[in-house]
């Protein structure tokens, strides 16, 4: 059994960037391709680890290597992402984004052989055989194991502010659920998802990391796939809250954001700011709103008192931490809306076709 370590903890402000996509065929449809682009081939020269696949088989993900800092970030994303476009179309595929892709019909997809996945599906069943998602996850290092924990506390807040702005996933198995995020409500319906809940201290977390393990919950740390939590192998805060997004100026957005945000709780945290107090069910409800209205959302303040506008809550924390790429989001067409127009005007088809990463 691998646990994490305190010592992991040991570097403040690195970046790293994941993000889950599909492999599609010409017409843009969900096709098995990871043991041609992960296992029979050899990885782009620029990505020399290569990529990893994920539960399905026509799922794959891209990581960049560690990075220092964010201005590190779009150059390490473009070089990352133009090598898995290359790869896939030199194999005869093309490379999709979205939370869900609309025409991923789960019952008809292939699962991924490796152990863990096989382990994962006989474990859980129905929730994880359906689970045909795409997430982005931002990694951002902290240099000490409780300041780690003081600050995946305080991000629980945020991570449904952080949804709301990336949901781009109306249909799911080829129907329009009605929510914007419906890649957010399916994966929740697996165990150890969504909102966690906040942790006194590192021993505590690990406590628990460990006792999961021990006690057959999970094979490994890897399967708590909260909304937000401190990665004790990596030594990382990871956000994992948001949509998978077509356009790499959007996933760099989310990344400024969440970069500049443990920079900025780091910082509180030494000053002693004290720990803020969020009833779970309000955070689970601001999800919620979230899942269900996209850009349209409000959010319960922390101190549950009032509502507040996504465009209210993106203007305070752009102004807190001098950031901008936020606001480009907000004031975009979000996914969900974007599909749900080209489904309407041009139809299924087209919506395909606009799903295509470019390189």
């Amino acid at each position: 059994m691998e646990f994490g370590s305190r010592d992991a903890f040991d570097r403040m402000g690195t970046l790293g960037i994941e993000e889950e996509f599909f492999i599609v065929d010409a017409e843009g449809r969900p096709t098995s391709g990871t043991d041609d682009l992960v296992y029979a081939s050899e990885p782009p020269a620029e990505i020399p680890n290569g990529f990893d696949h994920e539960l399905f088989q026509c799922t794959i993900e891209a990581q960049t290597p560690l990075l220092e800092g964010y201005t590190e970030a779009e150059g390490a994303l473009t070089t990352v992402r133009e090598a898995l476009v290359s790869h896939a179309d030199a194999h005869g595929y093309r490379i999709a984004s979205a939370g869900l892709h609309p025409d991923a019909t789960w019952r008809e997809l292939d699962h991924a052989q490796k152990p863990r996945y096989r382990s994962q599906l006989d474990r859980i069943r129905y929730p994880q055989h359906r689970n045909t998602t795409a997430g982005l996850h931002v990694h951002v290092g902290v240099d000490d194991a409780d300041k780690a924990i003081w600050i995946a506390n305080e991000l629980r807040w945020y991570c449904p502010v952080l949804l709301a702005l990336s949901a781009n996933s109306p249909f799911w198995n080829g129907f329009d659920t009605g929510l914007s995020s419906a890649r957010a409500k399916i994966f929740e319906n697996l165990p150890n998802t969504g909102v966690p809940s906040a942790f006194e201290d590192f021993e505590a977390f690990e406590r628990y990391e460990r006792r999961m393990v021990e006690h057959g919950s999970i094979e490994d740390r890897g399967e708590l796939w909260f909304d937000v939590r401190p990665h004790t192998g990596h030594g990382t805060v990871e956000v994992r809250a948001p949509d998978a997004q077509r356009d790499p100026e959007l996933t760099l957005a989310f990344a400024e954001c969440v970069h500049a945000l443990v920079v900025d709780l780091a910082e509180r945290y030494q000053d002693g700011e004290p720990a803020t107090r969020m009833r779970r069910e309000l955070l689970d409800e601001n999800k919620w709103r979230a899942i269900r209205h996209g850009h349209g959302a409000s959010f319960i303040t922390r101190d549950g008192k009032e509502t507040v506008s996504l465009a209210t809550a993106v203007d305070r924390l752009c102004d807190r931490l001098g950031v901008s790429g936020l606001r480009g989001v907000l004031d975009r067409e979000s996914g969900a809306e974007r599909q749900r127009r080209i489904h309407a005007d041009e139809g299924p088809e087209a919506l395909r076709a606009d799903l295509i990463v470019r390189p």
